[in-house]
């Protein structure tokens, strides 16, 4: 069961990204303008509660990429995610780009037909 619900929320987060994509390459001036305005602070307050979830803690470890038995040290890569996609801009690499073994929250492109990316 726990599978088929984290299916659904993957296939409805990327749907919605699709769709905001395709607003940004299509929408007409007035239509982006009022997607931006509703959007981009959801998007940001997302990219927040993400990013606090990776705070480093008092040893300077990502409390939710590390494990028992294998500490992630900052920034992690979430945190690398972020800075590439919000701060480095064209700069940055694709996930089709990475090949790094950053650790389990790797940005990975899905392969699921019909959902995601593609």
């Amino acid at each position: 069961m726990d599978q088929i619900l984290g299916q659904v929320l993957r296939n409805a987060v990327w749907e919605r990204l699709d769709t905001l994509a395709s607003l940004a390459d299509e929408a007409d001036s007035g239509s982006l303008a009022s997607v931006a305005r509703t959007e981009l602070p959801r998007l940001a307050q997302a990219w927040r509660a993400m990013l606090s979830a990776h705070e480093p803690d008092d040893r300077g470890d990502c409390p939710t990429c590390s494990t028992r038995w294998h500490r992630s040290k900052a920034p992690c890569s979430v945190w690398q995610a972020a800075h590439e996609h919000l701060i480095a801009g064209g700069l940055a690499t694709t996930p089709e780009q990475r090949t790094s073994e950053e650790g389990r929250h790797t940005l990975r492109v899905p392969q699921v037909a019909g959902v995601g990316p593609g």
